[in-house]
């Protein structure tokens, strides 16, 4: 491990979490303004994030279902950091188009803070729009 992971190691818990429309800068706070989700990042060099929207209800039909795995993110991959970007080479995934790729963020820590912005990419739930995940998280 190299020394930057050392200050990113533990468990996070998300705060806030918003997508941005690359091209108009409209910001989205996609999973409500209580958003539930954890991110824990081991020393070996280990990524494993869950994040849901609030809100959130058992499903009771197929078209809940449909909602709820919307309204779910969750990966996990071995992690890299080359400065202020974290890569994660992501193994299993809840959307099965990630798997294989390479997740790109970049990351500042200001105290018990950790904010990560995720690399622009289309995301399918909008349109395909280009957006980028701009997320807070606290130290637990």
């Amino acid at each position: 491990m190299n020394s930057d992971n050392k200050s990113l190691v533990g468990t996070w818990k998300l705060v806030s979490c918003v997508l941005e429309d690359v091209e108009t800068k409209e910001q989205n706070p996609v999973w409500g303004t209580n958003p539930n989700g954890y991110i824990v990042m081991t020393p070996e060099g280990r990524w494993i994030v869950i994040q849901t929207a609030e809100g959130r209800h058992p499903p009771q039909s197929d078209e809940d279902r449909i909602g709820a795995f919307k309204s779910l993110l969750a990966y996990s991959g071995k992690y890299r950091t080359d400065g202020n970007k974290v890569v994660i080479k992501v193994d299993i995934a809840a959307d099965e188009s990630w798997n294989g790729t390479e997740q790109v963020r970049y990351y500042k820590i200001d105290g018990d803070e950790l904010h990560i912005e995720a690399a622009p990419q289309p995301y399918p739930n909008f349109g395909g729009k280009v957006m980028r995940g701009i997320l807070v998280w606290t130290r637990e």
